[in-house]
C-alpha cells in the first residue's frame, strides 16, 4: 500500500487520506461538513454533503459505470454519476465483477530460514518441538451433552491455589458433537478439538463425553484405555452421572496440574512463534492503520523464520489475486483459490454470497462492500510470500505466511487458528471487539483512536495514532512486535484480564 498522505484534522490539506496516486476517492480523517474545502493530491475540493470519519469522498468526477478506486484497486463501480466532493458509499457504489485472470507464480520460492540472531521470548519448550506461550490444563466437552459438566469441573478450581507456572484450568464447552450425521462435518469438529487439546499452550487435557453422542471420545485415543500422557477421557454415563463425573474429573485434573507445575519458561527464539491474524469489527481505518502495521510486523516475523497465519476466507474475496501472485508456487496458489471456490459453493447452498459479509458496523464505519473490506484485510499478511494454504483447524507446520480457510465470524475463526497451533493471535479491530480464546492470548489492535479511547480496557495497542499523524506504520509495527514477545513471555492481554474465553467450533453441516 502506498500511503501518499496521512493528514491531521483542522487544515484543508489535513482532512483526508489518499492511499494511492491512482485512487479517485480519499478517506475522511474526521467529519467533513458541507462547504468545507479540502486539498487532496494538489487539487481543492468542496465537500458537497457531510462525510463521516472513515468514509470515502470523491476527489474527481466519476462517470456512471466507471471504477471506484481505493488502494489502487477497483472496489466497485459507480451506480450513477458521482461529482467531486460527494460521499461515496452504499448509495452510489455497486459491487464490481471479480474473479478475473490470475497471475500464477512461475518459480518455486524457498521456505524462510530460521534466523540465528532472532530475539527471544520466555516460553514453554514442548516435547514435539513447538513452543507454548501459556501453560493450561484444559477440560473439553466431546459434545454439548457434556458442556455443563466441563464448566463445573473448571469452575471447581476457581480460588484454589495452583502450582507455580500453571495459568489455570479452563473449560472448552460448545454446542456441537451430536445431532449430526457422521462424516466430513463431524471430522471438522474432531480435528478442531484434537488441535486445541494437543496444543503447545496446553500441558494436559481432559475430554469428557456423555457416552452415546456421535462424537465418541474413543476417536481421540489409540486404544480403549482412554488415557495418554497428556490426555484423559471420561464419559458421564460410565462415571455415574454429573456429580460422579465431576469428582472423577477433579482427580484427573489434579494429576495433570502436578505435571504442568513441573514446566518452566525458558528462553526461546522468536521463530517459534505461530501468530494467528484476525480482524473483527473492521472499519475503513483498518486497512489504513492497524492492518498494514500488523503486516509490517508479519514481514519481520517471517524474515526471522516464524509463522503467521492469515485467516477468514470470506475476507480475502476480491483480493485473492494479491495473494496468488505472491504464492510460493502454483500448487499453493491453486489450493488457495480452491478454498475460495469451495466457500462460494458453500454460501450458495444457503442462498447467500460473499458480499453479505460486511456487517452493519462495517458499513457504518465506511466499508461499502466485501472487496473494499478484503483489500484492507489482506494487508495483515504484509508483503511476504504465501508459503502454504491449509484447511480449517489443520496443523500448521510451514514457516512464513500461511493461509487458513476459516469463516470471517470471529469466534469460529479463532477456534480454527488455535486448533492449527497458533500460540498467540493478533486481532485488529475498528469498531471494537472484546473476544478472546480459552488457551491462546489474543492481542487487540485498535484501528482508530476513538475506539481505543472508548474501549480502552479492552484494547492493547492504538494503531489509530497513524491516522492522527502521531506515529508511523513502522513505529506501530515495532510496538506490535515487542508486545507480542512480551505476551508470549507471559504478559496478559486485555482479553485475558477480563477472562474472555470464547470457544465456537465451525458447524459446517446439517443438524439432524
Amino acid at each position: 500500500m502506498n500511503l501518499v498522505a496521512i493528514q491531521r484534522a483542522a487544515r484543508p490539506e489535513d482532512a483526508a487520506i489518499l492511499l494511492n496516486p491512482a485512487d479517485n476517492v480519499a478517506v475522511a480523517r474526521v467529519r467533513l461538513p458541507p462547504g468545507f474545502r479540502l486539498r487532496v493530491a494538489g487539487r481543492e475540493i468542496e465537500v458537497r454533503e457531510e462525510i463521516p470519519p472513515g468514509h470515502k469522498i470523491a476527489i474527481c468526477g466519476i462517470v456512471e459505470g466507471a471504477p471506484v478506486i481505493r488502494y489502487g484497486e477497483t472496489i466497485g463501480r459507480a451506480g450513477r454519476a458521482i461529482e467531486a466532493g460527494e460521499h461515496v458509499h452504499l448509495h452510489n457504489v455497486c459491487l464490481a465483477a471479480t474473479g478475473g485472470e490470475h497471475h500464477f507464480p512461475e518459480i518455486e520460492l524457498p521456505l524462510p530460514q530460521r534466523a540465528h540472531d532472532a530475539p527471544s521470548f520466555l516460553g514453554y519448550a514442548r516435547a514435539d518441538g513447538r513452543a507454548g506461550t501459556r501453560n493450561y490444563v484444559a477440560v473439553a466437552a466431546a459434545s454439548n451433552c457434556a458442556a455443563h459438566v466441563v464448566e463445573l469441573v473448571a469452575r471447581s478450581f476457581e480460588g484454589e491455589s495452583l502450582p507455580p507456572g500453571v495459568d489455570g484450568v479452563v473449560a472448552l464447552p460448545h454446542s456441537e458433537g451430536c445431532g449430526q450425521a457422521a462424516g466430513p462435518h463431524v471430522e471438522v469438529l474432531r480435528r478442531t478439538l484434537a488441535g486445541v487439546l494437543d496444543h503447545p499452550n496446553v500441558s494436559g487435557a481432559l475430554l469428557i463425553g456423555l457416552g452415546c453422542e456421535v462424537n465418541q471420545i474413543g476417536e481421540y485415543f489409540p486404544d480403549e484405555a482412554w488415557r495418554t500422557e497428556r490426555l484423559v477421557g471420561l464419559t458421564i454415563q460410565k462415571s455415574g452421572g454429573t456429580r460422579a463425573t465431576v469428582e472423577a474429573a477433579r482427580r484427573e485434573v489434579r494429576r495433570l496440574l502436578e505435571r504442568a507445575g513441573q514446566e518452566r519458561r525458558t528462553p526461546l527464539p522468536a521463530w517459534k512463534l505461530v501468530v494467528g491474524l484476525n480482524c473483527g469489527g473492521s472499519d475503513s481505518f483498518s486497512g489504513i492503520t492497524a492492518n498494514p502495521a500488523l503486516g509490517l510486523c508479519v514481514d519481520r516475523l517471517t524474515r526471522l523464520g516464524a509463522t503467521a497465519v492469515l485467516a477468514e476466507t470470506t475476507e480475502i474475496f476480491g483480493a485473492e489475486h494479491l495473494l496468488v501472485r505472491r504464492a510460493r508456487n502454483r500448487r499453493v496458489a491453486e489450493k488457495l483459490l480452491g478454498f475460495v471456490e469451495a466457500y462460494r459453493r458453500y454460501l450458495s447452498g444457503f442462498g447467500t454470497t460473499f458480499d453479505d459479509n460486511p456487517s452493519p458496523g462495517n458499513k457504518y464505519g465506511g466499508l461499502s462492500n466485501i472487496v473494499e473490506k478484503s483489500l484492507g484485510a489482506v494487508a495483515k499478511g504484509g508483503n511476504t510470500p504465501l508459503m502454504d494454504a491449509v484447511d480449517y483447524a489443520e496443523r500448521i507446520a510451514t514457516p512464513g505466511l500461511v493461509f487458513m480457510n476459516t469463516p470471517g465470524y470471529d469466534p469460529v475463526s479463532l477456534a480454527g487458528l488455535a486448533a492449527g497451533g497458533c500460540n498467540v493471535i493478533a486481532f485488529t479491530t475498528g469498531r471494537g471487539s472484546a473476544i478472546g480464546f480459552p488457551t491462546v492470548p489474543v492481542v487487540k489492535i485498535a484501528s482508530n483512536s476513538a475506539t481505543f479511547a472508548a474501549m480502552r480496557e479492552n484494547m492493547d495497542i492504538n494503531a489509530g495514532r497513524v491516522a492522527d499523524g502521531e506515529a508511523t506504520l513502522e513505529e506501530v509495527a515495532e510496538e506490535i512486535f515487542r508486545f507480542l514477545l512480551r505476551v508470549a513471555s507471559g504478559e496478559l492481554t486485555a482479553a485475558e484480564r477480563f477472562g474472555h474465553r470464547e470457544f465456537v467450533p465451525w458447524r459446517t453441516g446439517p443438524v439432524m
